[in-house]
């Protein structure tokens, strides 16, 4: 009798501890609102930003209560999320559900017209997937060149019909146009260079392979000229980015934005100094950090703590750098600005 009284205080016990555990991860926003109405566009991301003060833990955090939560990316539009307050805390549960049901393992086939609510906009991030982006120097000249058009226009856009040198005819008959950009440069190792930027064009149809081939223009994103280069276009794949911290202190920085604007926001992607060789992978969430910095009145100058003023997701990384989606910030991010683990 005794023996089964101690056993039913440690089941005790620890059944509180877990829930307590379960209960303790959850740390709402202090405007957090007690509910809340999936519409189209959301994303699991936004979602969790509206409740959570660290949003890149949903997955973490929704599987912990899972029991609370039905699978995050069965979530739908016209489905609400609701908190609700319970003896060991708050907790996120879906309107409707009134507790835990347990089925046998089945097989279970359904059809909707709806899709599942994303991790990340895929529209912001999927014409990065495609194209290269980064490229060793004198790459691009490898590359099949546009020689011009009939007409002799000096600027080509859609409709166009043009004409390609030195194109293979086994890579396929959509290609995409390229033209050499910046260098990006490493301003934390003596400024040396880690590669080069090629700025996507647009898209051509190869309508006849010969010795000089001849091509449509069917997509510009910026005016095509003779002379930019034809790369083979690569399979568009949009992966579902779990976000989560580093598991090791990273320190970064922005170097570039891509469309060469000044001043950075939500939903631009950037370009950091670190990646495939720094540990940094697909779907790492880092903080933005401002660097500030006073002058005495001796002249001397002296650092102030940083402040934290974003959140990024890393969704394409190369061997030393890394391209990431601004997904929050409190203020203008800028180029220079440091990048580390929350």
């Amino acid at each position: 009798m005794r023996t089964l009284t101690i056993i039913s205080a440690i089941l005790f016990t620890s059944l509180l501890s877990g829930l307590s555990l379960a209960a303790n991860e959850i740390t709402l926003r202090d405007d957090a609102p007690d509910h809340y109405q999936v519409v189209p566009g959301d994303t699991l991301w936004g979602i969790s930003s509206r409740f959570l003060k660290e949003p890149w833990r949903w997955p973490e955090i929704w599987q912990l209560n899972r029991e609370q939560i039905r699978n995050p990316h069965r979530i739908y539009p016209g489905d609400v999320i609701i908190v609700e307050n319970t003896l060991y805390g708050k907790r996120l549960r879906m309107a409707g559900e009134k507790g835990t049901v347990r089925l046998s393992p089945r097989i279970h086939t359904e059809e909707s017209a709806l899709k599942a609510i994303p991790n990340i906009p895929a529209e912001k991030i999927e014409p990065f997937l495609s194209q290269p982006l980064v490229i060793e120097k004198g790459e691009l000249e490898k590359a099949p060149v546009i020689l011009g058009a009939s007409d002799e226009r000096v600027i080509l856009s859609p409709g166009d019909k043009i004409y390609v040198g030195d194109l293979p005819v086994d890579q396929g008959v959509i290609w995409q146009v390229f033209r050499n950009g910046k260098a990006l440069i490493d301003p934390d190792h003596n400024n040396r260079i880690l590669g080069y930027e090629a700025v996507y064009l647009g898209t051509v149809e190869i309508t006849n392979f010969a010795a000089i081939s001849t091509a449509r223009i069917v997509r510009s994103a910026q005016e095509i000229l003779k002379g930019d280069r034809l790369l083979p276009l690569s399979a568009t794949r949009i992966d579902d980015y779990l976000p989560h911290a580093p598991d090791f202190s990273l320190t970064a920085r922005i170097i570039s934005v891509y469309g060469g604007v000044s001043e950075i926001g939500e939903n631009m992607i950037v370009t950091l100094n670190q990646g495939r060789d720094n540990g940094i992978e697909p779907g790492h969430v880092l903080a933005v950090f401002r660097e500030h910095g006073v002058r005495l009145h001796e002249g001397k100058k002296i650092g102030l703590p940083d402040e934290r003023i974003g959140l990024m997701l890393v969704f394409r990384v190369f061997d030393h750098v890394s391209y990431a989606l601004i997904m929050q910030s409190s203020q203008t991010i800028k180029v220079m600005d440091a990048v580390k683990t929350p």
